[in-house]
């Protein structure tokens, strides 16, 4: 349209197979014109195709030039949007409803000069994804289901809920797990805790997988590429987690 606006940047450099694993809002470590310029690029872009709605504007960053490259146009709301709403307190599914409506971006009060970010977040996504077996989506029952929550933590979960069936015919997605804190490390640090405070029995998840990397040095200091976890196969030692409750409770009921 004749009015452009941007919601700062999301990192989606963690991922596997071109498919996104860990998206965090703003990008640490990327140098201030560098993300200045890829503002610079997006409102460009889609002004001068006279792009109306919400979009997500995809480029590339080569880590050692910090040269961007553009690479597409996504004319939707996109998984990873939490982390976006979450920074700047733009509700971005309601925005694109009331544009398709009609509604104007100042009747919304997005101007960009009243745009802001505060502080970071992280989203992950959890799957039924078993990363001992290359990633397979397991399917079977849902014993358990017991999202963790918190202060800065933000759930959004589809149908699953203790007694679920998990098929094979549908996305192994089950829920989006988002941190949020004033901090990177923070951010980082509460969703680590909310994962582990999680408890999904009943089918294999990625869960251990995604607490490696939040762990891990090249992702907490904000060098992570595309590359990252093809590269870095200590993501791929997991702790053993132990199953005593629900067992013993499989034991009362055969009992």
């Amino acid at each position: 349209g004749t009015d452009t606006v941007h919601l700062f940047e999301r990192d989606c450099s963690v991922q596997r197979r071109h498919q996104k694993v860990v998206e965090t809002a703003p990008a640490i470590g990327l140098p201030d014109d560098v993300t200045q310029a890829l503002y610079a690029d997006a409102v460009r872009i889609c002004s001068g195709a006279g792009y109306i709605n919400a979009g997500t504007v995809e480029f590339l960053v080569d880590p050692k030039t910090n040269q961007h490259y553009f690479i597409e146009v996504n004319p939707r709301i996109q998984v990873e949007h939490t982390v976006t709403e979450v920074i700047t307190g733009v509700d971005l599914v309601q925005s694109q409803i009331r544009i398709a409506a009609g509604q104007k971006l100042k009747e919304l009060g997005l101007s960009q000069d009243k745009i802001s970010k505060r502080g970071y977040a992280i989203q992950a996504r959890v799957t039924t994804e078993d990363p001992m077996h290359d990633f397979r989506p397991d399917t079977g029952r849902l014993q358990v289901w017991r999202p963790a929550e918190g202060f800065g933590i933000r759930l959004d979960g589809g149908n699953a809920y203790s007694g679920a069936t998990i098929s094979p015919h549908y996305d192994s997605m089950l829920m989006k797990l988002t941190g949020s804190a004033l901090s990177f490390d923070g951010a980082s640090d509460k969703v680590a805790r909310a994962l582990s405070e999680t408890r999904i029995r009943g089918v294999k998840t990625n869960i251990p997988f995604i607490l490696n990397v939040l762990r891990h040095p090249q992702f907490k200091s904000g060098k992570a590429t595309t590359s990252f976890i093809g590269e870095t196969p200590e993501l791929f030692n997991f702790e053993f987690r132990q199953n005593r409750g629900q067992k013993l409770l499989n034991y009362l009921g055969d009992h």
